[in-house]
């Protein structure tokens, strides 16, 4: 399946969600990940996430795709996270 997620994360804990976003899927923009993903590690990434996280004032959305066959992108602007964005 293919993801994006977006974070909003509280200073003190920004690194360590960077971090493991950055082991399953390909940076795009800041706060913004994105790529192909299975469902395991789709488990494994939402727990790793959940230990980090403070639900009390950190938000994570996770959007799920199972394809990307009819998607576009486009970008106004600089392009961020390097060339190797999927979508």
């Amino acid at each position: 399946m293919f993801i994006i997620l977006v974070y909003d994360i509280g200073q003190k804990r920004v690194a360590k969600i960077l971090k493991i976003c950055r082991k399953y899927l390909h940076w795009v923009q800041n706060s913004v990940f994105e790529g192909e993903i299975t469902k395991a590690n789709l488990i494994k990434l939402k727990s790793e996430l959940y230990k980090k996280i403070d639900t009390e004032v950190d938000s994570v959305i996770i959007y799920s795709f199972r394809t990307t066959k009819y998607s576009t992108i486009e970008i106004l602007g600089i392009r961020k996270g390097g060339a190797d964005n999927i979508l």
